[in-house]
This record gives C-alpha cells, sequence and structure tokens, in this order.
C-alpha cells in the first residue's frame, strides 16, 4: 500500500496507522510515541514565489496532511479566522536588519507569541472534526508560559472543548501568566505547579497514558507533541522564502530557531522535507542546553532545568527530538522507543554514532549563556533599533555567529519584548511599549489552583474539574 501524507504512524511503532482527525484529537498515540505521517508531501516550488499571501501558502502545505478526514473547508475557515487575528498583511514579516541578516517576526497575535499561529489552526480544526463526529474533548498541555497563554485564548469558551493548564508555579512571566488566568471562560483550568516544566510535562504525559480519562469523552493535548501543532508552523517558514524571494533574494537561507521543546524548529525541518529551499537549521538553546549537550557530545541527559531569562525555552527534556531521532535514524521506530524508554528510565542515553551523524545532518545547536543574551538585547537595540525579547536575544546571539557568505540567515523572533519587560527593562533602561493584547489586560481578576508535582494531584485535578468521579 502507498504511503500518504494524512495517514499517520507512531514514533515508537506499536499503533495502528491513522487519519489526520485521530491524530489532532488524540495528540499522543497509545504507545506512547508521538504521531508522523507516514510520508512528507511534496511543494510545488510556486509555494514560496515572490508575492505569495499567507493564506494561501498555509493552504498549499498544510492541505496535504488533511487529505479528506475534516468536512470540506475546514482549512479555509481555519486560516480565515487566523489571519484575522494577525494585524500585519504578511501575518509573519520579515525585517532586514543588515546584509544577509533578518528577523521573521512571529509574534504580531492574540497573545504576542509565535504560538498562536498554530494554536489558532488547532483550535479551529479541533472544532471542526468534533462538530463533525458529536464528540467533547477535555485537551490538557503543559506550558513554559507561551504556549498555554495561546491556548487559552485560541480554546477558550468553544463548545465541546475543555482545556487544562499547567504552568510551573512562579517560573512564567506576569504577562504570560495573567495572558492565562485572566481569560474567563468556565471551559478553562489552569494549574500551577510547585516544579520546573518538564514537571509540567512529566504530569501531562502521565495523564494521556491515563486510559481512565477516556471514559467521558476524548482526552488529548494540544503541546507541540500534537502533530496539528507543528504543521500550522510549517507555513511561516515557507512564508519566509517567499518574501526573501519578493527583496530579490533567492539563496537558501539558514534558520536559527531559539528552541526548547524543539517543536518549531522540527517544523522547519519538515519544511525542508516537503522541498522548501534550506541550507540549515541552528537550534538555539540557553543554559538548558540537554538538546544541545545530545547534538554536539552525543549524549541526552537530563538535568534539572534552571532558570533564565528566555523561560519559555526552559526546558531539559524536549518532547520533540523524538521525532527528530525517529526521523534521522530512517524511521527506525524500533531504535526510537528502545532509547526513549532508557532515557525515561536512566535520565540518560549515548546515541548510536551512525544516528548522532544523521542528527548532526538535520540541525546544529548552540548554547547561549544569560550574560551574552542581555548583551545581545543591548546590541540589537544599539545596532538596529530593534527590542527584542530574550527568547529572540539567544536566536540572534546564535544567528551573528553563522557564516552568511553562502546565504542569508533568517533568526526567528518569537515573543514580544514586552511580555518580558522585567528582563529587556533592566538592559535598555525602559519597558518595552505593550502592544494592545497586553495593554487589554488591565487588572482583572486571575483565577488558578497551586498543585504539587505529584501525579495523583494532578489527576485529581483533572478529574475534578472534568465533573469525574474519583477511582481507586
Amino acid at each position: 500500500m502507498a504511503q500518504r501524507p494524512d495517514t499517520y504512524v507512531s514514533t515508537r511503532g506499536d499503533t495502528p496507522a491513522t487519519d489526520f482527525a485521530e491524530a489532532l484529537l488524540r495528540g499522543m498515540a497509545p504507545d506512547g510515541g508521538l504521531y508522523m505521517p507516514q510520508t512528507w508531501p511534496t511543494l510545488s516550488a510556486d509555494a514560496w514565489g515572490a508575492g505569495r499571501g499567507y493564506a494561501a501558502i498555509a493552504q498549499q502545505a498544510m492541505a496535504p496532511f488533511i487529505g479528506d478526514a475534516l468536512p470540506p473547508g475546514s482549512l479555509d475557515r481555519a486560516l480565515d479566522r487566523l489571519v484575522a487575528g494577525f494585524m500585519p498583511p504578511e501575518v509573519t514579516p520579515l525585517v532586514r536588519l543588515e546584509d544577509g541578516l533578518y528577523l521573521l517576526e512571529l509574534f504580531h497575535g492574540p497573545t504576542a507569541a509565535f504560538k498562536d499561529l498554530a494554536m489558532q489552526l488547532a483550535a479551529s480544526l479541533a472544532s471542526e472534526a468534533l462538530a463533525a463526529s458529536g464528540e467533547t474533548l477535555t485537551l490538557v498541555t503543559a506550558t513554559s508560559g507561551d504556549t498555554g497563554a495561546a491556548a487559552v485564548a485560541a480554546f477558550a469558551n468553544q463548545p465541546r472543548i475543555r482545556l487544562i493548564v499547567l504552568h510551573p508555579h512562579e517560573r512564567v512571566s506576569a504577562v504570560q501568566r495573567r495572558q492565562m488566568t485572566t481569560v474567563d471562560a468556565d471551559n478553562v483550568l489552569n494549574l500551577a505547579v510547585r516544579g520546573d516544566f518538564d514537571d509540567c510535562q512529566r504530569l501531562v504525559k502521565g495523564l494521556l497514558a491515563d486510559e481512565t480519562l477516556r471514559a467521558h469523552g476524548r482526552f488529548s493535548s494540544v503541546n507541540s507533541i500534537n502533530w496539528a501543532r507543528l504543521a500550522g508552523q510549517i507555513p511561516y517558514y515557507v512564508s519566509a522564502v517567499s518574501q526573501l524571494a519578493a527583496m530579490g533574494e533567492t539563496r537558501a537561507p539558514v534558520f536559527v530557531v531559539p528552541t526548547g521543546n524543539f517543536g518549531d524548529a522540527f517544523a522547519g525541518i519538515a519544511a525542508r522535507k516537503m522541498g522548501l529551499p534550506v541550507a540549515g537549521f541552528v537550534a538555539a538553546v540557553n543554559a538548558n542546553d540537554a538538546l544541545a549537550r545530545a547534538i554536539n557530545e552525543g549524549v541526552y541527559a537530563r538535568k534539572a532545568a534552571v532558570e533564565t531569562a528566555s523561560v519559555s525555552m526552559d526546558v531539559q527534556a524536549p518532547s520533540n527530538f523524538e521525532r527528530l531521532v525517529f526521523e534521522a535514524s530512517g524511521r527506525d521506530a524500533g531504535l526510537t522507543a528502545g532509547l526513549f524508554a532508557d532515557f525515561a528510565r536512566d535520565g540518560r542515553v549515548t546515541l548510536p554514532a551512525d544516528l548522532l551523524e544523521a542528527l548532526r545532518a538535520e540541525v546544529s545547536a548552540v548554547s547561549v549563556d544569560e550574560p551574552t543574551t542581555r548583551a545581545q538585547i543591548a546590541h540589537a537595540h544599539a545596532t538596529w533599533g530593534q527590542v527584542v525579547c530574550p527568547h529572540t536575544a539567544v536566536a540572534l546571539s546564535a544567528a551573528r555567529g553563522v557564516d552568511r557568505s553562502g546565504g542569508p540567515v533568517i533568526a526567528l523572533a518569537t515573543a514580544h519584548p514586552a511580555k518580558f519587560g522585567r528582563d529587556v527593562a533592566p538592559v535598555l533602561g525602559f519597558d518595552p511599549d505593550p502592544p494592545r493584547v497586553i495593554r487589554d489586560l488591565g487588572d482583572r481578576a486571575e483565577r488558578f489552583e497551586i498543585i504539587g508535582a505529584e501525579a495523583g494531584e494532578a489527576l485529581t485535578a483533572v478529574r475534578g474539574f472534568a465533573g469525574q468521579a474519583r477511582q481507586a
């Protein structure tokens, strides 16, 4: 049987193939793996031609992954909603900083962060799928800040959907927290976990593996473990190349992606698999450098996450590294399952030499420390008049070290600096001007519940919110 991009398999190989709607609504495969398309579709070169609008690009990039799994017109309606929520006509404008160096601004949406681009699409497509099936859905997501805010903005008051967001207590910025906790929606529960993001992510994976939570309807996640989230991020890589073409630049770019859970970077790798001309990817991480150590040293090892200014990247066990391993290993599900079982048990695995070589062919990685991040915030303002958030500063610092002789370098700007004024203002001496979506937060009351980092506490809170009786 021919391989299809709208048919999904698990990275761990022990789950029957399924369609886009099931991958979207389930989130994580039953065997604990992540869904991946059976094969990559091929984009035609006109997808990144000069002058292409964002909706047209996204339609061409995403439709092959959906096939006929959703009602006709679902993607068009989702894209109409997405584009309406962004201010610039380009949706993700490309800004030239200097010869060969560009910034791709991804923060012009409802919560001023790049997560809006995929989350708005995922919410619309999930609603279409549920309306067609008549089912209900409870979503649970871990966040280091921006994912939760974007999820609340996208799913609040959506019929047939409940949303539960776990964030690390006192480890997200005040703006990020308030974007999650001040939304008046009875279908949203915010849980502040006494721990770090990796604790939140561990709790979510445990909840997703608990089949009893599916007894009263579908139970899934909108973290970047959900394939629909990654698919929704592919278009802006294509749009960036299209905008380069409009500027007269036809050489393939290197993308530098500030990354925590590696979802954004893997979306770019997916775009390249589909034929987008890309010269390379650099994953820029902060002091939480598990990914960089894996790529550069060949050992994937968990450490306790440390707090940094780029809080959304404070991740030491990036979930989407599993997708990269699966792809780089030639889609060897047995190897992938074994490696991540060992990692779950021991917190450390040595990568086989041939796998490590293949991983390095897909992406390089750079770790940027806190003094360098602050210096880059200052440099961006002094040199280009740009006020950037710490995450963007991490990307720019790595991007300035990339050789531009063979083509341009594009750093991804993932959040508006006003979301991180506490860290930006001491460097620049002034507070970044907030966009309207942040000004509108005002002094609204917050609603959230504090829990410990134990599986039992999370399960009790989730069952209570879902109206389920506690089971023995």
